[in-house]
C-alpha cells in the first residue's frame, strides 16, 4: 500500500488513538457508506447529463462514455498507473491531433464520446473502505454509465486489477458473458499474486470464475511462466503467445467474436505494445506487438462491442514530450470508434 493510500487509515487509527475521542465502529461506517453514495451519485448525475445530451442529438444506436478509474495500489510493482486518466483526457484533445478517428468519427460529436469523469478513488480509500467495498463501487458505477442508453463504458485504468470489477458489472448488467479480447505482456491469471486476490497480475482469474466470459483470448503474450499457462488451460483461455505472432496474425487480424453472447469486451494493457512503441508502463517487456498490429487487430475485428478499458499507462515513466500518453489515447479513440454505432 502506498502512502498516499495509508492517509486515511492512519487517520481514523489515530482517532481512535488514546490522545482522540474514541470513534465507533459503526460512525466510522456511517462516514464511508457517506462517501460511497456521494461518489455514486456524481457518476450517476453525470451519466445522466451525457445520456440525455445523446438521446436529444439522436441517430446513435451506440455512444462511448468515458468513466475513470485512478487505481494503482493493486500493482505488484509501480503505483504510477492511478494517475494515468488525466494525462489520458489531456492527450485526447492535444491540439497536435485532429478529432477524427481513422475510420473518420468525429470526437467532438457526443454521439461518438461523452466524459462522466473518474471514480474518486483516493477519497473512497481514505475513509478506510477496503478492496471489496471498493471494488463494488468501480462495478456500481460502470453500471450507473449503463443504465443511461445509448451510453457504454471505455474506462480508463488504473493498473489491471480494474478489469474484474468493470467486466463483472458488465456481465452483470446485460444478463450474460461476453466475449474477451485481452491484449497484453502478461496474461494476469495468477491465483492470488503475492497474497492478494485483487492483484492487477489476478484479474482475469477472478473474471473467469466468476463466469463472466464465454471466451477469453490472450493477445501480445510474452512474460508467462508454468503457473500463467497451467491458470490458462484451467479455464480455457486462449493464449496468443508474441513468439508465434507471425503465424497467427491472420487469425488475429480476421476475428469474429460475441456470437451467441452478449458482446465483446476489449481489454487494452498498453504492455502489449513493444517498450519502442510505449516505454511509459510499469512492466517493460520488449518484443511485444507494434502499435499498427494492434490496430489491425482492432479494426479488423467483428463484434458488438460492448465495453472497453486501457490500462496500465503509467506517467511517472513516459518520454519528456508524452508520447506513451499519446499512444494510450489513440488506443482510446480507436475503441471509442468501435464501439459507438
Amino acid at each position: 500500500m502506498s502512502k498516499i493510500g495509508q492517509r486515511g487509515i492512519h487517520y481514523l487509527q489515530r482517532l481512535n488513538s488514546a490522545s482522540f475521542t474514541t470513534v465507533s465502529a459503526s460512525s466510522i461506517e456511517k462516514g464511508q457508506n457517506r462517501v460511497i453514495d456521494a461518489s455514486l451519485t456524481l457518476i450517476r448525475e453525470r451519466a445522466k447529463l451525457k445520456g440525455e445530451l445523446v438521446r436529444l442529438l439522436g441517430g446513435a444506436k451506440a455512444s462511448t462514455s468515458l468513466l475513470g478509474v485512478p487505481l494503482g495500489h493493486n500493482s505488484s510493482f509501480l503505483q504510477g498507473p492511478a494517475f494515468a486518466p488525466p494525462r489520458i483526457r489531456e492527450a485526447i484533445w492535444c491540439g497536435s491531433t485532429n478529432s477524427s478517428t481513422e475510420e473518420g468519427k468525429e470526437l467532438n460529436d457526443p454521439r461518438v464520446l461523452t466524459d462522466v469523469g473518474d471514480v474518486p478513488v483516493q477519497e473512497i480509500r481514505d475513509c478506510g473502505v477496503d478492496d471489496d467495498r471498493l471494488m463494488n463501487v468501480i462495478s456500481e458505477s460502470v453500471k450507473l454509465v449503463m443504465e443511461e442508453e445509448p451510453l457504454r463504458p471505455l474506462v480508463l485504468g488504473g493498473d489491471h486489477s480494474i478489469s474484474y470489477p468493470v467486466i463483472r458489472a458488465v456481465s452483470e448488467k446485460l444478463e450474460g458473458p461476453v466475449d474477451i479480447l485481452h491484449l497484453d505482456a502478461h496474461p494476469d491469471i495468477y491465483d492470488c499474486f503475492e497474497g492478494n486476490k485483487y492483484s492487477h497480475a489476478s484479474s482475469f482469474a477472478r473474471i473467469m470464475e466468476g463466469g463472466y466470459a464465454r471466451r477469453l483470448l490472450q493477445v501480445g503474450i510474452r512474460s508467462i511462466n508454468k503457473e500463467g499457462r497451467e491458470q490458462g488451460k484451467r479455464f480455457g483461455v486462449e493464449q496468443y503467445e508474441m513468439r508465434t505472432f507471425s503465424r497467427d496474425r491472420e487469425v488475429l487480424e480476421n476475428l469474429k467474436l460475441g456470437e451467441g453472447v452478449k458482446g465483446v469486451y476489449i481489454s487494452i494493457d498498453v504492455d502489449c505494445l513493444d517498450p519502442a512503441f510505449a516505454p511509459g508502463v510499469s512492466h517493460i517487456e520488449p518484443g511485444g506487438l507494434s502499435f499498427r498490429d494492434v490496430l489491425n487487430i482492432l479494426h479488423n475485428l467483428q463484434g458488438n462491442v460492448v465495453g472497453a478499458d486501457v490500462v496500465e499507462f503509467n506517467p511517472q515513466r513516459d518520454t519528456v514530450d508524452g508520447m506513451t500518453a499519446m499512444v494510450a489515447a489513440k488506443l482510446v479513440r480507436e475503441l471509442a470508434a468501435k464501439i459507438s454505432k
